[in-house]
């Protein structure tokens, strides 16, 4: 199933999208949140060149466990966007991603001002993984213990 992630900011959304089998993200775009939430040409195209059957947000929620101010917003952002698309959404916990996205961009010898327009792909690239890999690990799971954990 393919996956596309979207980690909306105030001004930039960074889009990824995983392969067919679910295994890797990759990241593809940053569009402005505008034109995501107006559904521009530039975000329909996304759609239609990548096919997703899943949306996939990523919810920045508080380094305490819960959801902020922010996480309200992105949650009413992304039903817009769901309705636009007509497809189905979750939502994923995208804490750190951002800073993680710089940290990988410096090392790779990225300036402040080069990283501007990728740290948000990256970011929804690093979630997408991590949504991959957690349903990876549960698919798992289920494999080894079908009737549930062994007691």
């Amino acid at each position: 199933m393919r996956i596309l992630a979207l980690d909306i900011g105030e001004k930039r959304t960074g889009i990824a999208v995983s392969d067919v089998d679910g295994k890797v993200a990759m990241p593809v775009k940053v569009l402005a949140t505008a034109e995501v939430m107006a559904y521009s040409a530039a975000f329909r195209r996304v759609i239609e060149d990548f096919q997703p059957q899943l949306l996939l947000f990523g919810i920045p929620i508080t380094l305490s466990g819960e959801e902020g101010p922010q996480a309200k917003r992105v949650r009413e952002l992304a039903e817009g966007i769901s309705t636009h698309t007509d497809l189905p959404s979750e939502f994923f916990d995208e804490r750190l991603s951002s800073v993680e996205a710089k940290r990988i961009l410096r090392e790779n010898g990225h300036s402040e001002r080069s990283m501007r327009g990728k740290t948000d792909m990256i970011a929804a690239s690093l979630l997408l993984q991590a949504y991959l890999e957690a349903h990876d690990a549960s698919r798992s799971d289920a494999d080894l213990h079908p009737r549930g954990p062994m007691e």
